[in-house]
């Protein structure tokens, strides 16, 4: 059953509402899986290029300078959000929540030095979101970072924790963990961690390397963590016998279990992989937006 109404209920969070609905498998399941890294899901697949390099290539020449596989797959993973919003649920403090925006978390390297500083950044999207939509607010927001000489929101609040003595900052932290578990941190701090999101994706193909299988933190709330390589090229027969060159882009996912199951999951993927495959389809807000249950 739906909900429709943005109206914020005894025990819901600044960052989503607390899904009172679920069938209690999916109620006790926090509660035996505690940690985050309890429940560690790990899957790879991988994209067949031909034709998302073709759209992209073409919506280059029409101006759309720098598109990248970056932006199509995260318009890929909203546009899923869209039509399952299971994928954007969340675990605080036992429970399960249905988180109010879409949130991506990224890593920025300054420059491509090995000194060059990394920050993160958090862009906050829309479920009607384009793939056009999606350019413009990363663009905008890792042009932001890389402009900027001084710290940005999250590279300030961890240096305001590291100013503290040791003890004092263990004790920070344990008092940052009690106030993330009954939803009472303040919202700008939830702005600036890289630990509080709908999905963190990291760009290893601007590095020319395979994907990683990235652990998700205990800290905050992430149930995603995805990770691209770089393309390679495969020969492969086809149906009459011939050889065929094909590119390809390796991903991988680690998920918490404790959000949706894995039937859920697997459709979701899929999902994401058929828009990958018809990048147009993207290129217009979804038809239809989907509620989760209440």
């Amino acid at each position: 059953m739906a909900r429709t109404d943005d109206k914020r209920r005894f025990g819901d969070r600044k960052e989503g509402r607390w899904l009172r609905s679920l069938n209690p498998f999916y109620t006790i399941i926090p509660y035996i899986m505690i940690e985050r890294s309890d429940a560690m899901n790990y899957f790879q697949d991988r994209v067949d290029m031909g034709v998302p390099d073709r759209w992209m290539r073409q919506k280059r020449a029409e101006g759309f300078k720098g598109l990248g596989f970056l932006h199509l797959f995260v318009a890929a993973y909203v546009r899923t959000i869209a039509e399952m919003p299971g994928i954007n649920r969340f675990i605080n403090g036992r429970r399960i929540y249905a988180r109010n925006n879409i949130e991506i978390n990224m890593a920025v390297k300054r420059s491509f030095a090995l000194d060059a500083p990394e920050t993160t950044i958090k862009v906050v999207l829309d479920r009607t979101d384009t793939i056009f939509d999606v350019y413009r607010k990363f663009t905008a927001k890792t042009e932001e970072i890389k402009a900027n000489i001084g710290d940005n929101n999250t590279e300030q609040a961890a240096a305001a924790f590291t100013k503290l003595p040791r003890f004092l900052l263990r004790f920070g932290m344990w008092c940052v963990r009690v106030l993330d578990y009954f939803g009472l941190l303040p919202q700008r701090l939830l702005d600036a961690s890289p630990f509080h999101g709908s999905m963190i994706i990291s760009d290893l193909g601007s590095l020319g390397i395979p994907p990683i299988y990235h652990h998700l933190y205990n800290l905050g709330n992430l149930p995603v963590f995805i990770t691209f390589g770089a393309k390679y090229k495969v020969n492969e027969i086809n149906r009459n016998g011939e050889l065929e060159e094909h590119k390809y882009v390796d991903f991988t996912a680690v998920t918490d279990e404790r959000v949706c199951d894995g039937f859920y999951y697997a459709t979701a993927f899929k999902r994401i992989k058929f828009y990958l495959k018809n990048p147009q389809l993207l290129e217009l807000p979804p038809e239809r937006v989907e509620q989760d249950v209440f």
